[in-house]
């Protein structure tokens, strides 16, 4: 966390760090003259850091796991229908599309935004941010510390996307009385939601706010 006291782009910006701050990740608390090492916070009592170690090559692996997992995410079946006379795979866009066609369009809208839209624009972001931690950019460091905490309130809500495919694959049984059986696409969709909950948990927000070397 820092304090941005200057225009953006210009040097002199008084962050945490400079000025003998120090925020607890854990319950946000605000400690001062944080000097000997591996001191507690006094609210919480939990470890506080200057940065957490390894931030960017954590979250950069996890994004990187995150992104290549997303096209067999997409691509594979997420779920085998079988009935007495036929076995269909389908992945999570044409059971979109089924959905749609039943009439059902408010659902297929959820599972579209949740499964879809959601992890590949959380992907991005954290992207965005790793790449102007990484480079030390000085410009926009308000509103991508905004961002930070609009990925990490969104990841609060990950299992929303395991519940859409879940709820995906519950109204294709119910409408085609048929059997479900969870294919590869699910297991690479459970791995992305989990790798970029993580990776947002690694990633260090006040390395946005690290002054340009």
């Amino acid at each position: 966390m820092a304090m941005d006291r200057t225009e953006p782009g210009v040097s002199g910006t008084a962050t945490g760090r400079s000025l003998g701050l120090l925020v607890c990740l854990n319950c946000r608390a605000t400690v001062r003259n944080v000097k000997a090492p591996h001191m507690r916070c006094p609210r919480c009592d939990a470890r506080l850091r200057e940065r957490k170690p390894h931030s960017l090559a954590v979250t950069g692996a996890l994004l990187v796991a995150a992104a290549v997992l997303y096209v067999p995410a997409n691509v594979l079946p997420v779920m085998d229908t079988r009935t007495f006379f036929d076995t269909e795979s389908d992945t999570i866009m044409s059971g979109v599309l089924v959905l749609l066609h039943s009439g059902d369009w408010p659902i297929a809208l959820l599972v579209f935004i949740a499964s879809i839209v959601v992890p590949l624009l959380k992907i991005l972001a954290l992207g965005v941010l790793w790449v102007s931690a990484w480079r030390r950019s000085p410009r926009h460091r308000q509103q991508r510390s905004e961002l930070y905490r609009l990925v990490e309130f969104i990841g609060r809500w990950s299992m929303l996307d395991i519940y859409a495919v879940s709820l995906l694959a519950t109204l294709v049984q119910i409408q085609s009385f048929a059997s479900i059986i969870v294919g590869w696409g699910a297991w690479a969709f459970g791995a992305v939601v989990v790798l970029t909950l993580i990776a947002a948990r690694t990633f260090d927000e006040r390395l946005l706010w690290d002054p340009p070397q």
